[in-house]
């Protein structure tokens, strides 16, 4: 895999030759015939455009790495990794979050090494990241529906199915107002949750 920080060097193709050769020029040195006259002068003349083929490597790894980092932004985004949830109490969040929607933990994330109590719950690949924390967010006053309020989207393959699973459990829900395959619902410390039907 490729490094983050250090990009791969990619070098513009105008400053390539049809064989794949950096084409280097010598513009720097006199027009002249080089009949060297001695073989200290053939290795002055080869120190001198190694010197310049470096320098010029310089250059061009620079122009990549400044144009792919800067001008495109393109540093290497995969996927989301994780997001952060606060709860209030982590025992109640666990039982919504395992025995309601069916997350598992991650057990090889540090549980124990942060200064707060907390859990990482799997979304397929990704995370759940929940923070016994006092919830900075009150549990009155917010939108009633929960796409109207900073949510996490949750991709399932079938609303109908979870939508049962609530009620039953007799939590509180609302459809899409696009009329899309989606539900949006709250956890118990009114953190909103969006989950959206896709192909899988």
């Amino acid at each position: 895999m490729a490094s983050l920080i250090n990009p791969p060097l990619t070098l513009p193709q105008n400053k390539l030759n049809p064989g794949g050769v950096l084409a280097v020029s010598t513009s720097g040195i006199t027009n002249k015939i080089f009949q060297p006259s001695s073989t200290r002068w053939n290795h002055r003349r080869c120190l001198l455009m190694r010197a310049k083929t470096s320098v010029e490597m310089d250059m061009l790894a620079k122009e990549s790495v400044g144009t792919n980092a800067v001008d495109n932004k393109d540093f290497g985004v995969v996927s989301m990794h994780h997001v952060g949830v606060l709860c209030e109490n982590l025992e109640r969040s666990l039982d919504f979050y395992q025995n309601i929607l069916g997350l598992k933990i991650n057990e090889a994330r540090p549980h124990d090494k942060l200064p707060y109590r907390g859990a990482w719950l799997w979304v397929g690949t990704e995370m759940i990241h929940l923070m016994e924390l006092p919830n900075p967010d009150p549990l009155t006053g917010r939108p009633e529906h929960g796409g109207r309020d900073r949510h996490t989207c949750i991709a399932i393959r079938d609303v109908s199915k979870l939508k049962a699973v609530l009620d039953k459990a007799g939590i509180p829900y609302s459809l899409s107002h696009s009329g899309r395959p989606a539900i949006f619902t709250r956890d118990p410390d009114a953190n909103a949750l969006e989950f959206t039907q896709v192909d899988a």
